[in-house]
């Protein structure tokens, strides 16, 4: 899970370092650079690419891709470790929706820890003037649909081979990238090398993150997944000279805390 946070958070620095392209084209490069190694495997190990729960399976492409380039729109206007942090707000949706689409209980301390985390949230955004209302209002937009996959995701169980539930996002997020296309511009120089860094950082990322569930409960690793937050606010710092008020970093601590207490909670 450290590799995965680490993966993901220099993944997530290559998005921000190439501010200068449209986030679609981001997008992307980031689904085609994961695509072009699991496609193939995909065919070799006999591994179903259309699926069973196809409509499911399409609903959480079209939600992945959509997160993931509000995300990604978002990383370009606002501090890298506020934009994660803001993100990690996901579960919270995931918690709600779970529990009117699945019927699934939810405890009075996950409620607290929710509450907790939505607080949080709202100190990051009213007390650092960098999170404007647009980009704050993109990025919680965002965690809605990654808490909505996560629901479809936990739907679906072990009725679909997670690579062909990874697939769906890769093909939808290429796709529907191509519709920005006129606002693309070719990569010069070493460009080229971030570009293709994003798809790489992102399939380890996921393999990674994916391995750690399989090997050890989720309440054990799950945490570990909120080094990236570390990891984003050491990368913005050195890399981009960005700091943030104590207020900032007390309103992250408390989207931690309370994402934590939830997994807790499930946990007892």
């Amino acid at each position: 899970m450290l590799i995965a946070a680490f993966a993901f958070a220099w993944m997530n620095l290559m998005a921000k370092y190439l501010q200068d392209f449209h986030p679609m084209q981001v997008v992307f490069f980031r689904a085609f650079g994961t695509f072009v190694f699991i496609f193939p495997y995909m065919i070799v190990k006999k591994i179903p690419i259309i699926g069973k729960n196809y409509r499911w399976l399409s609903v959480r492409g079209v939600l992945s891709f959509v997160s993931l380039a509000l995300f990604f729109t978002v990383v370009q206007r606002i501090p890298l470790g506020s934009a994660v942090a803001l993100r990690y707000t996901a579960p919270i949706f995931s918690v709600v929706l779970a529990y009117f689409f699945l019927k699934e209980k939810v405890k009075f301390w996950q409620w607290i820890s929710l509450i907790i985390a939505v607080v949080g949230a709202f100190i990051m955004k009213g007390l650092d003037l960098r999170i404007d209302t647009y980009s704050f209002i993109l990025i919680m937009l965002s965690a809605l649909l990654v808490g909505a996959v996560f629901v479809i995701v936990r739907y679906l169980g072990n009725k679909e081979h997670f690579l062909t539930i990874i697939n769906y996002f890769m093909v939808f997020s290429i796709v529907g990238s191509l519709f920005f296309l006129n606002h693309w511009r070719m990569p010069l120089g070493d460009e080229w090398i971030w570009i293709g860094l994003i798809g790489t950082l992102g399939l380890v990322g996921q393999v990674f993150f994916t391995k750690s569930f399989q090997m050890a409960e989720t309440s054990l690793v799950a945490p570990l997944k909120y080094m990236e937050l570390v990891y984003a606010l050491i990368f913005g710092y050195v890399l981009f000279g960005e700091t943030y008020s104590v207020w900032s970093i007390f309103g992250m601590i408390l989207v931690v805390v309370g994402m934590l207490l939830n997994i807790a909670a499930k946990r007892h």
